[in-house]
């Protein structure tokens, strides 16, 4: 590997070592205030954008601010070569910004302000002049995004999450596994929730992950039999809709595994930067569980105790 990465891949361990990690993410869960929880974030990396103790909505923003910071750093350290990897990951917080821009466009609430992308954004500095949801959809199509097509804010959603997931594989193949789960989560939860067929811009996205044989499936038993046989894992033993959020937790702590052993890898390289990613991902989403439950004073998260 190219001594390029190296830079790279020691900024990208350390970052890593600096998580909470999901021990302390269980002790913020069992405090009795939000308060309580966020006092034990004052010497983590989240601490400066958290100060003020915020509401609970506030605190989401500030930990997602603080991840997407970190991704732009770590991008300022990777050679030429990395800058489409830092950009796939962004993607993440690329859609919350569009998302945000179609409700807008469809009528809803204002928007709150788009994250800050910076060299990440994909398209968004375009995006965003977008006047009505047509206008949207066409920007989008002609962007790296592609045809997500023109529908309802959930609909969007879907394609776009599948869309970026499919770019992060297509940049680090590590990442091709969590990619297929996430495009099982997303057709699980159409299919077995709502009840609908996903659909032609969603379908077309997932068919290349994860086929179409399951689209007519009648339960979740009868959707993971008809997955390719490597994907059937994500929701084995989840037998009701309402469970699904365990098929997600189980999906996250399995990235967070691989990252680990991306980690590791004795040689610099994306490999190690894309574990590191995933560890700062995942990092986050424990702590919003945990400050979710701190917040209700449940004395413990359902969905950490799933990820144990």
């Amino acid at each position: 590997m190219k001594a390029d990465w190296v830079a790279a891949s020691v900024r990208s361990r350390a970052m890593a070592e600096r998580r909470v990690g999901a021990g302390s993410s269980r002790e913020m869960a069992a405090q009795p205030t939000l308060d309580h929880a966020l006092a034990l974030l004052q010497e983590s990396s989240y601490a400066e954008r958290l100060r003020g103790n915020p509401g609970l909505p506030a605190a989401e923003r500030a930990i997602h601010e603080s991840v997407l910071w970190q991704l732009r750093v770590l991008a300022g350290w990777l050679p030429a070569s990395g800058t489409s990897l830092a950009r796939a990951a962004a993607g993440i917080f690329e859609i919350e910004n569009v998302m945000a821009l179609a409700r807008r466009l469809a009528g809803g609430a204002e928007s709150p302000e788009p994250y800050h992308l910076g060299a990440l954004a994909t398209a968004w500095p375009r995006l965003q002049s977008a006047g009505s949801s047509e206008e949207l959809a066409a920007a989008l199509h002609a962007s790296a995004w592609g045809d997500v097509g023109v529908a309802r804010p959930g609909d969007l959603k879907d394609a776009l999450t599948v869309a970026w997931a499919r770019r992060l594989a297509a940049v680090a193949p590590a990442a091709r596994p969590w990619c297929g789960a996430a495009c099982v989560l997303v057709a699980a939860r159409i299919l077995t929730v709502d009840g609908a067929t996903p659909p032609a811009p969603v379908l077309r996205l997932l068919g290349p992950v994860i086929g179409r044989s399951w689209q007519d499936a009648k339960g979740l038993a009868e959707f993971s039999s008809a997955l390719p046989p490597g994907l059937r894992n994500v929701v084995v033993g989840i037998e009701s809709p309402t469970d699904l959020w365990r098929a997600e937790a189980r999906a996250r702590v399995a990235v967070e595994r691989d990252a680990f052993q991306l980690l590791r890898r004795p040689m610099p390289g994306p490999d190690v930067v894309l574990g590191a990613i995933a560890v700062l991902f995942t990092d986050a989403w424990r702590i919003r569980a945990a400050l979710t439950a701190a917040a209700a004073g449940a004395g413990s998260s359902e969905v950490l105790d799933e990820a144990a």
